[in-house]
């Protein structure tokens, strides 16, 4: 291997710092209490049998559904992958089935230095007595139960018949690529450092992000509308999200 050049030394020392960071802060929110807002991470699906349990009792995507979400006047088509990520796509899916995004803010978005991502879907953001420093600190609450819900995280390497539940690729020792990639315009799942912390804040990609790739649950991409996910400022409300192919997917 031929050393690197000065500049080349800069750009991987400064992609090393990013990814460094990324691994403490990404995708759980804008603010540092994030993880205090979770529910204790005890009470998250973390042993096998309990994740493998909460794969079947959670709303589950058995095919493809084809959601359309509007923001600021304009239409996101997002293509859900209930294929290959039935668990997370079927939160998806449900949560947009019961109106739970309208009205909420695209709190986190990130272009500087780099295009990065934008992150909504906060269920605290409809309200407009909560302050801007809890914004991406809330979960979808079931409001029969009064309970958070949760879930696993869920990657399906390529090659395989299943997806891996409740662990990084990395951390399942698994060498493989996930089949769904951080490629420009996915749709996954936002969280806290807790694998299984999953719960309705969603964040779609600004560029390719690989060194995401094993890491997060990508759940789908937009077809059509990137221009308009280009334009989000933060701040800006998701107006409605509708389900308008593939709802009988959805098994509850």
């Amino acid at each position: 291997m031929q050393p690197l050049t000065q500049s080349q030394d800069r750009w991987w020392r400064l992609r090393l710092t990013v990814l460094i960071v990324l691994s403490i802060t990404v995708l759980a929110s804008c603010t540092q209490s994030s993880d205090l807002t979770q529910t204790d991470p005890a009470s998250t699906p973390t042993a096998t049998s309990e994740v493998q349990a909460a794969a079947e009792i959670t709303p589950r995507l058995e095919g493809m559904a084809t959601v359309v979400m509007v923001a600021n006047g304009s239409p996101i088509t997002i293509e859900v992958n209930g294929e290959d990520a039935p668990v997370t796509a079927g939160n998806f899916v449900d949560l947009v089935q019961k109106g739970v995004y309208d009205g909420t803010r695209f709190h986190r978005v990130v272009r500087e230095p780099d295009p990065f991502v934008v992150q909504g879907g906060d269920p605290l953001s409809t309200d407009p007595d909560v302050p801007a420093s809890r914004l991406g600190t809330g979960n979808y609450v079931n409001a029969e139960t009064g309970e958070a819900r949760y879930i696993p995280l869920e990657i399906k390497p390529q090659g395989a018949d299943d997806p891996v539940y409740g662990q990084t690729l990395a951390q399942a020792g698994v060498r493989d690529a996930p089949l769904l990639q951080h490629r420009r315009g996915a749709v996954a799942m936002a969280r806290s450092q807790a694998p299984n912390s999953a719960s309705a804040q969603f964040y779609i990609t600004l560029d390719d992000l690989s060194f995401l790739d094993g890491n997060y649950a990508v759940f789908g991409y937009v077809s059509e509308g990137m221009e308009v996910v280009d334009g989000i400022q933060q701040g800006d409300r998701i107006e409605s999200a509708r389900v308008s192919e593939g709802a009988e997917n959805l098994v509850e």
